[in-house]
């Protein structure tokens, strides 16, 4: 169980860099001088990534306090 828990934590914290663009769109930002457009698509796929994590964070929220308060009365 010991093992189960501590391989769970090392693969949760250890990730490797992805580059996970299509070969087109990888082209097109690599080609660009400024790279203001690959900043800008990279700031984009991380607020998409994030909304889903808030949304289940908030989601089990509510049921943690909705089932402490059941818990007490």
């Amino acid at each position: 169980m010991k093992q189960k828990i501590v391989f769970s934590l090392f693969s949760l914290f250890f990730f490797l860099k992805s580059n996970a663009q299509c070969a087109m769109c990888r082209a097109v930002l690599e080609s660009e001088e400024g790279q203001t457009a690959a900043e800008g698509i990279n700031d984009g796929i991380v607020y998409l990534m994030a909304i889903p994590y808030i949304l289940v964070a908030g989601i089990g929220y509510f049921i943690y306090r909705k089932y402490n308060t059941l818990k007490k009365k």
